[in-house]
């Protein structure tokens, strides 16, 4: 089975990839696009880190780097308060349209790792454009393994973010 696996950060790499199974086949290429992140500087950080993970790993990346700043804003700005909603889904349709494109059967996404997210958010999400797209989405719970995958990316000197990664999550780590 050929999967593509949308990657938001080393850290959660770690953790989707540690928990993934031997006899899940083969290890999934990875693809960066997440342009919800901001500012520039922890967009650059954040591929930059899981660029350097994915080659330490010998894994493959698809680099999508695109900074949209301006797309970002424009889809959520109306209505703040699904703005998670949104996020997952323009990052779980672009995921599952590159699939679609490059002949991968299915597609998941390492958000599914981290406790921080909206689980099922993100699951809903992936969902909808798997029908869309016509590729499978694969859901597996990573959460439980998030502590460890923060420890390991720490000790491998790995990038470690402050806050969900858009501009309005920033806000509202550092206002409190």
């Amino acid at each position: 089975m050929k999967i593509l696996l949308h990657a938001c950060c080393a850290p959660c790499a770690i953790g989707f990839l540690d928990g993934w199974m031997p006899d899940d086949n083969k290890t999934p290429d990875l693809l960066w696009y997440n342009p919800n992140i901001h500012p520039f500087t922890e967009h650059r950080a954040r591929r930059n880190a899981l660029a350097d993970y994915a080659n330490d790993k010998e894994l493959n990346v698809i680099m999508h780097d695109y900074y949209g700043l301006e797309e970002f804003i424009r889809l959520t700005i109306d209505d703040l308060k699904v703005r998670c909603k949104k996020c997952y889904a323009m990052r779980m349709n672009f995921a599952a349209q590159k699939a679609a494109e490059m002949n991968y059967d299915s597609f998941s996404t390492t958000l599914l790792a981290s406790p921080f997210q909206k689980f099922d958010l993100i699951c809903e999400a992936g969902e909808n454009a798997a029908k869309t797209h016509g590729v499978q989405f694969i859901i597996k719970d990573y959460r439980e393994g998030y502590k460890g995958a923060k420890q390991r990316a720490r000790e491998m000197g790995i990038y470690m973010q402050k806050y969900c990664g858009c501009i309005f999550s920033e806000k509202e780590r550092y206002v409190k």
